[in-house]
């Protein structure tokens, strides 16, 4: 199926064509028809799938025939997409400037992070479309500078990531502000419970589209896992970034200080990198963003939040450096190397302390991940040792800590040759030395 069969109107169809649009992917052939008859959607696909056209493109049309129909050009914002990361926002706006660029729809963005002076100007033109964060957003209409009003077409775009970032009381205030007699879709990487909760909450009567299920998207991609410990990754991580094969590679970090860290220790080794998370400014997000993808840059070390912006073709490697606490999220990292059915090679680090995260990810995906050794570095996997359970405390803090703990899965930890010294029992503080450390603390 081309997408003139898909019954999208001339003028977007030009814009396609001029991106070099002319087969759909299987969630756009899928999603722009049910959209163009108005209907909620419930859409799951794995990044690089097209979802943002799949959306984009129905709302376009519609906002440009019903302006035909009743023969006015006023702007008021009929169309709202929220995305959870500054750099998803940014990217969908392109898109949705791109696609219309022979009708006359206008289309914004608002995000946190940078003045609103700017964007506030933007939105007093006029818009047709406005793709937000929902921060910005709920801080302009608290302002008093947007209205929502007349929202009929509602996106909500990486719906988990957004309950990750803890938005869900902001997208249910938004929710809330607009038409209740609208269109609605909502899109996620994944589909966990507390989404389909929140889906059934705001969604009337949705079709159901799934595609690129999880063992198509591994199927393409050449995976393998290092047994290393904590502190030999960087030194892993330096001698396969030394190798010529390794042309743009996206290393994902658990931490915004743990990227950092990377991106220090690399710089020593004369390795060029840079940091996406959410304490870089908008400014350098977006250079370190752009360098990556015109191939200036070759190393991009990210938190899974800020990567949820990244659309990069032909990515050759991703690297888990840490791996993830949930076994979707590895499925997505590991899918923006096998972006549009192409292969790619993902490599992840397991330290005895994530034993038992990678096993949840093989189970979830079905299958043992292959092992590959490095001769000074690598751990022996048949030593990783559940580690004891820590007891309760009374303490509230300790007491909410271990019930998190609990409903984890066991830590694991390495087994080397145990010692035949004794372990010594830590002294205890005279009253005097905790009279004066209370002092220090103090």
């Amino acid at each position: 199926m081309k997408f003139n069969e898909l019954k999208i109107i001339e003028p977007i169809l030009k814009a396609l064509d001029i991106k070099g649009y002319s087969i759909p992917s299987p969630i756009q052939e899928s999603s722009i028809p049910v959209l163009l008859d108005k209907k909620d959607v419930l859409g799951s696909a794995q990044t690089g799938t097209g979802k943002t056209a799949a959306f984009a493109i129905p709302i376009l049309q519609n906002i440009y025939l019903e302006k035909q129909e009743q023969q006015t050009n006023k702007k008021k914002i009929k169309a709202l997409v929220l995305a959870p990361t500054r750099e998803l926002a940014l990217q969908i706006y392109d898109n949705f400037v791109e696609y219309s660029k022979f009708i006359n729809i206008t289309s914004t963005v608002v995000y946190g992070g940078i003045k609103q002076a700017r964007q506030v100007r933007d939105l007093n033109r006029g818009v047709d479309v406005l793709v937000a964060t929902p921060g910005r957003l709920l801080d302009l209409v608290q302002q008093k500078k947007l209205t929502l009003a007349d929202v009929k077409y509602l996106v909500l775009d990486e719906a988990d990531r957004m309950l990750d970032m803890g938005f869900v009381r902001e997208v249910k205030k938004i929710v809330a502000m607009v038409k209740k007699e609208r269109q609605t879709m909502f899109f996620s990487a994944t589909m966990p419970k507390a989404i389909q909760d929140l889906a059934n909450s705001i969604l009337k009567n949705p079709v159901r589209i799934e595609v690129t299920p999880v063992e198509e998207t591994i199927d393409i991609i050449k995976q393998s896992v290092y047994y290393v410990s904590n502190k030999s990754k960087i030194k892993l991580l330096i001698k396969l970034l030394n190798q010529d094969d390794l042309k743009s590679v996206l290393v994902f970090s658990r931490t915004k200080h743990g990227a950092n860290d990377i991106v220090k220790a690399l710089d020593i080794a004369g390795i060029k990198s840079s940091a996406i998370h959410g304490n870089k400014s908008q400014g350098a997000r977006q250079k370190a963003l752009k360098d990556f993808k015109k191939k200036e840059l070759r190393v991009l070390i990210a938190t899974d939040i800020a990567a949820r912006g990244i659309d990069v073709d032909e990515l050759s490697h991703v690297i888990n450096y840490d791996l993830p606490e949930v076994p979707e999220t590895y499925i997505h990292r590991i899918g923006r190397t096998g972006r549009a059915g192409h292969g790619g090679v993902t490599i992840a680090f397991c330290s005895p302390n994530q034993y038992h995260l990678l096993l949840d990810i093989q189970n979830h995906i079905n299958m043992k991940i292959p092992m590959s050794k490095d001769q000074k570095l690598s751990l022996d996997p048949s030593r990783f040792d559940i580690a004891p359970k820590t007891k309760k405390s009374n303490n509230k803090r300790k007491n909410d800590s271990n019930k998190q703990n609990n409903n984890k899965k066991q830590n694991y930890s390495y087994s080397r040759k145990k010692s035949k010294k004794k372990k010594l029992e830590p002294k205890g503080f005279s009253r005097h030395d905790n009279k004066s450390r209370s002092k220090r603390s103090r």
